[in-house]
């Protein structure tokens, strides 16, 4: 099987949509809860190809968008220490904290680098042992056992020079917070694709059946959208709230067991702090106590006083269902990706840069 076209057969996709429009009869508001999702859904054109009744909401899917400006500030300042290498993934760079960025701090001279992999952290480390290497750790259960191994590598290494800044985080507390809040109106979900290799469907289960909301746990291609779209108008329109997996090629039920072994072996569930959600209890992940000898915020002072979000942005309304990029008076003006004003924008997998990307074509 062609992993790519097989996906992308254009007679399967129109006929799907022609079922889809014909089982809609009444309105359906489907939260994607990946950001990869948002930028499928938008290059391939799917909202056009669903029908009138169905709409989609940007969930919180996005790691660098929902980061914090509290956590961009605690990078920014240990950045700028000297002595320090600071690492991390390329979006991190360009988000802005309360007065600069990540970006803006390494053009004036400090050691910040952007990872291909987590793993050359090491040989950063090996090379320079008169540095404090600090790698700042992001993402949802799809990165977190990359960290772990990470972690494991260092300590096997001995190598004494390695801090970690855990900023990974968990899917469903969020959803369930998006789900209690009384203001979101969402019938349905797409089940993050990469989170779901690492959980498993399973994980949704207990989602679906609290809020009796259905979940199809979805591939990136154009026929796995659909195809997760027509199960949810389905399942809208017969009244049932089950999780359907289709993306069974790469997803299990139970999830990849030694990613989720390796996750607990070094990280215990710890409240986080989101963008536009504030904080949720036990939504995110931190070093367990006996490894808090790698820990950045133990080993350096990480005190900030972090401002408020722009107000011209609406980054926090997006992640939490409420508004669409459209609906910000600076989306595509003022704010672009050559001049984010907000995470969204910035990183690859955010909403407003999917609708700044593909918004024209579709």
């Amino acid at each position: 099987m062609d992993l790519i076209n097989s996906f992308r057969d254009k007679d399967k996709i129109l006929v799907l949509s022609q079922i889809i429009k014909q089982r809609s009869k009444k309105p359906l508001n489907i939260m994607e809860i990946c950001g990869g999702h948002t930028h499928s859904i938008m290059k391939f054109g799917i909202p056009e190809l669903v029908g009138k009744y169905v709409n989609f909401i940007h969930g919180p899917g996005c790691p660098v968008c929902a980061m914090p400006k509290t956590r961009i500030d605690e990078a920014i300042k240990l950045a700028s220490i000297d002595g320090v290498i600071f690492c991390t993934l390329a979006d991190m760079l360009r988000v802005p904290g309360s007065k600069t960025s990540l970006m803006k701090l390494r053009g004036e001279g400090h050691d910040i680098r952007a990872l291909y992999t987590p793993l050359d952290t090491l040989s950063i480390a090996e090379k320079n042992p008169d540095k404090k290497v600090v790698f700042f750790a992001i993402g949802f259960e799809t990165t977190t056992p990359m960290t772990a191994v990470l972690i494991q590598k260092s300590i096997e290494l001995d190598l004494k020079n390695i801090f970690f800044h855990i900023n990974h985080v968990t899917v469903p507390a969020p959803v369930r917070a998006i789900m209690s809040d009384k203001d979101v109106k969402i019938d349905a979900f797409l089940g993050p694709s990469h989170v779901s290799v690492i959980t498993g469907s399973k994980i949704y289960e207990e989602l679906a059946n609290e809020f009796k909301t259905p979940i199809a746990v979805s591939g990136f291609e154009p026929l796995d959208l659909m195809d997760s779209v027509l199960n949810l108008v389905n399942q809208h329109e017969n009244g049932t709230h089950k999780v359907y997996n289709e993306y069974a090629r790469v997803v299990s039920k139970d999830g990849n067991l030694k990613a989720k072994e390796l996750i607990e072996r070094y990280f215990e569930p710890c409240d986080f702090e989101w963008r536009g959600l504030g904080e949720i209890q036990k939504s995110g992940m931190k070093l367990k106590d006996e490894f808090s000898y790698l820990d950045a915020r133990v080993k350096f002072d990480c005190s900030v006083q972090s401002t408020g979000e722009n107000r011209a942005c609406i980054c926090g309304k997006i992640l939490r269902g409420l508004a669409k990029p459209y609906d910000c008076k600076v989306f595509g003006k003022v704010c672009n990706p050559q001049n984010p004003i907000g995470s969204c924008m910035v990183s690859s997998e955010g909403a407003c840069a999917a609708y700044y990307k593909y918004a024209k074509r579709a």
